[in-house]
């Protein structure tokens, strides 16, 4: 099947058939193990035909992924967290080979937005049950600079609260969110007090938002902050069509308590801040530092590095398939 063909659906399979899936596994993901693996794997060959298939370093995952979609499989599976999750798809958009996420991470948000069981016992029974309900379905994926990213990215105190998180992979592992609160306020107070780095963002209809830090949304929640849904910006959806952003013009410190207090109160919207500018309903735009200094950019929750230069912000509607 070439890469761009559509996955098959159940209908096109007889009874003695059994879908090829690549499963792609992170090995150094929080909850992920040898043994996990293993089990997860051996589960998964009573239904399917499986190619397992490890991350050996960064962005690994977007070339297995992509290798797989153009060898024919039906499905990648991962087994991973977000960022194995953000890099696989980074490799499948526009195949037409869907994505099944299996939750191998801290968070997990992405997985818990399509309806992926969070507990990998049940995520992996789940998925052997979809063996004769196999229905893929598309959702949207924003894109920054060169990237895809599935339900959020962030430039600015965000992305360097992630990279500083990065670090140390045992305590995010252990103290989980609320490492990274500490992370928060530790980065804010060392780098964003004082003369923190400056972005713009230039819209279509003319408007130019200059501020610290800009967050960009291709969903419901931004993440979640142990089981508590992190919803930054309200009406943004996984088929919206659509990327919704804001711009926080300035880090000063009276104004980071209600910028948190809108990110934990659901009915509340991080656009209706003082401090800060929304652009909803983003499909083209484009950020640049405002000072020549690299931006810290997230995708996923992972830190990609500091980037220069003009980064498109955008959307493809309907960009990858999932099953789940």
């Amino acid at each position: 099947m070439p890469a761009s063909a559509p996955a098959s659906d159940a209908s096109s399979l007889t009874s003695d058939e059994r879908r090829r899936i690549a499963v792609i596994v992170n090995p150094n993901a929080t909850t992920t193990s040898p043994r996990l693996r293993d089990l997860v794997l051996h589960a998964l060959s009573h239904r399917y035909d499986v190619e397992p298939l490890d991350t050996r370093a960064p962005l690994h995952a977007t070339e297995l992924a992509r290798q797989a979609a153009a060898d024919g499989v039906d499905a990648v599976v991962t087994l991973g967290g977000d960022g194995t999750v953000n890099e696989a798809t980074n490799g499948l958009v526009g195949t037409g080979v869907p994505l099944v996420p299996l939750p191998g991470g801290a968070t997990n948000v992405f997985h818990r937005m399509i309806g992926m069981p969070g507990d990998i016992v049940d995520a992996t029974e789940h998925v052997l049950t979809l063996a004769d309900a196999w229905a893929p379905r598309p959702v949207d994926v924003g894109r920054i600079g060169t990237r895809w990213f599935t339900f959020a990215a962030g430039v600015g105190l965000d992305a360097s609260v992630v990279a500083r998180v990065d670090q140390h992979p045992r305590l995010k592992a252990r103290f989980g969110p609320w490492y990274y609160a500490a992370s928060a306020v530790g980065t804010f107070t060392r780098r964003y007090v004082v003369g923190p780095p400056r972005l713009r963002l230039e819209l279509p209809d003319g408007r130019v938002l200059e501020g610290a830090t800009a967050i960009f949304q291709n969903a419901p929640e931004f993440t979640f902050f142990g089981g508590r849904p992190v919803r930054m910006l309200q009406g943004e959806g996984l088929t919206t069509g659509h990327v919704s952003g804001a711009v926080l013009r300035h880090t000063r410190p009276t104004v980071m308590p209600g910028v948190v207090l809108r990110a934990l109160v659901t009915p509340l919207d991080l656009g209706g801040h003082r401090a800060v500018d929304a652009a909803p309903a983003i499909t083209s735009a484009t950020l640049r530092s405002a000072d020549e200094r690299p931006l810290p950019v997230q995708v996923d929750g992972d830190a990609i590095g500091e980037l220069t230069g003009d980064l498109p912000i955008g959307v493809r509607p309907g960009g990858l398939l999932v099953v789940a």
